[in-house]
């Protein structure tokens, strides 16, 4: 078995839109993020898909229950030369639950209208950028396919 770099990060976050147009934001309590609002987002962790992976985290961070509408872009860095950092940006709808907020990890969670977004000061870069172009692209997952047997998936998706 190959033993993985720790210097490879593989990350998710998700945009949650409501039906209204309102999204589900974030405020950090630590790093580079404290204090402003983003998206929620983790690491995918062994043995689950990213797709699960931004499920998972959203429900953890903000008490909501979402659904996968489809994966709309990366985010990828280097962090001091050494750590690649990479984040794929889903989008979701709520589809149950009432805020609740991670303490240990959040200051603050709330839907908030684009605009409201937009006049924050607090509102993170990838926020900003998003607010500008929006998710109208995404890609929708492909599932119940299988490239053969000799990979040993237990779970395959593509989004393409």
């Amino acid at each position: 078995m190959i033993e993985r770099s720790k210097y490879v990060w593989l990350g998710v976050a998700g945009l949650v839109v409501t039906k209204d147009g309102r999204w589900l934001v974030v405020k950090k309590s630590y790093g580079g993020l404290k204090g402003k609002w983003s998206l929620p987002a983790g690491f995918v962790q062994p043995g689950e898909t990213a797709d699960e992976a931004v499920v998972r985290e959203i429900k953890e961070e903000t008490g909501i229950e979402t659904k996968i509408i489809g994966l709309f872009g990366l985010r990828t860095g280097v962090i001091r030369n050494e750590i690649s950092d990479n984040m794929l940006l889903f989008l979701l709808e709520p589809i149950s639950g009432e805020i609740s907020i991670q303490k240990t990890e959040l200051l603050d969670v709330a839907f908030m209208d684009q605009e409201t977004i937009k006049k924050d000061p607090d509102s993170s870069l990838l926020l900003t950028e998003l607010n500008d172009k929006h998710a109208s692209l995404h890609k929708k997952p492909l599932e119940g396919i299988n490239p053969g047997d000799v990979f040993q998936y237990t779970a395959y998706k593509l989004f393409i």
